[in-house]
């Protein structure tokens, strides 16, 4: 039912067992992520971006001695994250359409960039530009590229085909790709928002076998002084 409906009413429906899927972001790249994270702070505010049911609010809570925030679209998803963490902040909203503006040191997202198409990026980045105080930092944590040689080239390339064909045939839409945010594009974009992009490798999560990591944090930097 999930698959068949469009991105926001599919996570309304899945939002009650969504921590139970495979699909929720384990709890590994969070620590990984806040570790790598923790050097570059002290932060105030912080802001988890397509929040889903609120898992980054475990590496904002660590971070961020000042109000977090979650955002996301979806009315479901953002019950199951008050119910889990009423302390904080919520605001449903499109990704594409943040109603922010320099408020947040700190941003992060977790397993929900899938959901925006190339021509989207803009959109989304300029969103979270705006709702960074100058100096802040946008954080989040991609995958490296899978060899060709690796099963989950062909499993991630085997989803993604899976999803065209849905949509092709079937209205409205359900936007989640793998393999459509190539990190070379996601640089570009965000140093076309105005980012200064760098990145570190999330060696805790391990590395592959010619010793490159299996995961990097890119890291966005919004111009001025924190």
């Amino acid at each position: 039912m999930q698959a068949l409906s469009s991105v926001e009413r599919g996570y309304d429906l899945l939002a009650p067992k969504f921590d139970r899927t495979p699909f929720r972001t384990p709890d590994g790249v969070l620590d990984a992520t806040a570790d790598a994270l923790r050097p570059l702070g002290p932060f105030d505010r912080g802001l988890d971006v397509c929040c889903g049911t609120g898992a980054g609010m475990r590496v904002l809570e660590h971070l961020c001695q000042g109000r977090i925030t979650g955002v996301d679209f979806s009315t479901g998803m953002l019950a199951q994250a008050r119910s889990a963490h009423p302390d904080a902040e919520w605001v449903r909203a499109d990704g594409r359409a943040l109603p922010f503006a320099e408020a947040f040191d700190l941003a992060v997202s977790f397993g929900a960039l899938g959901h925006f198409l190339p021509a989207e990026r803009p959109a989304l980045f300029a969103g979270v530009y705006r709702a960074l105080r100058p100096g802040g930092l946008f954080a989040f944590p991609i995958g490296s590229p899978q060899p060709i040689t690796s099963g989950w080239y062909w499993a991630l390339l085997g989803f993604d085909l899976a999803v065209r064909v849905r949509n092709a045939v079937w209205r409205p839409p359900f936007v989640m790709y793998y393999r459509t945010w190539p990190l070379h594009a996601v640089r570009n974009d965000l140093a076309a928002s105005g980012f200064t992009v760098t990145t570190v490798p999330l060696t805790a999560l391990g590395r592959r076998e010619d010793g490159s990591p299996r995961h990097l944090l890119v890291l966005a930097r919004k111009a001025g002084t924190p």
